[in-house]
């Protein structure tokens, strides 16, 4: 999977995501958190791109953010393709502009980052 460095210094992938499995898929791009490893969830999308994707609203999660704060975050039920395999799951929906890739889908894998060639490669 390859993604790219943005001008902002944001390492980003393209995952295609659905919201069912016979569902149209759309590539959404996801922000990869390689700084604060502490997000060990899967995915996290911004709320109006889950509105966007028509997915469903399913619950709601209690996370805590980086500056300390308790929120509850909506849970949207939805399918995601990662490396030639899709997966029914629930993601988180945020406020923020970036879906964000968490370290449960990044283990096991190798991650590369070349901020000179502003290449990402997650294999």
């Amino acid at each position: 999977m390859n993604g790219f460095v943005d001008d902002q210094l944001r390492a980003l992938l393209r995952v295609p995501v659905s919201a069912s499995l016979a569902g149209d898929r759309t590539e959404i791009l996801v922000w990869i958190d390689t700084i604060d490893t502490a997000f060990n969830g899967g995915l996290v999308i911004p709320r109006n791109l889950a509105a966007a994707l028509d997915l469903v609203e399913v619950s709601y999660v209690e996370a805590v953010l980086a500056d300390g704060n308790a929120v509850e975050l909506p849970l949207f039920r939805c399918v995601i393709d990662w490396f030639g395999n899709r997966y029914e799951t629930e993601i988180a929906g945020s406020d923020g502009k970036f879906a964000l890739l968490g370290t449960l889908l990044l283990a096991d894998r190798e991650l590369r980052i070349d901020f000179k060639a502003k290449t990402v490669e997650l294999r």
